[in-house]
């Protein structure tokens, strides 16, 4: 079951942390949020399986999101 770890502001920040989740081996799906705003203005959910929340926190944590 994939579980969200994190909201990102806008597709930058979501794409920062996904790239530091799978550089750490944990799979990571960008989730869409708010599809009515144009650009880069959405949020976006990231989501990680359950067994890897922790893991996951802990990698965000040490990135000072």
């Amino acid at each position: 079951m994939w579980t969200v770890v994190y909201m990102a502001q806008d597709r930058e920040m979501a794409a920062k942390i996904q790239r530091a989740l799978e550089e750490e081996g944990i799979l990571v799906k960008l989730k869409l949020i708010g599809k009515e705003a144009k650009g880069d203005d959405n949020c976006y959910e990231i989501l990680v399986p359950a067994a890897e929340v922790e893991q996951a926190h802990n990698i965000i944590i040490d990135l000072e999101f």
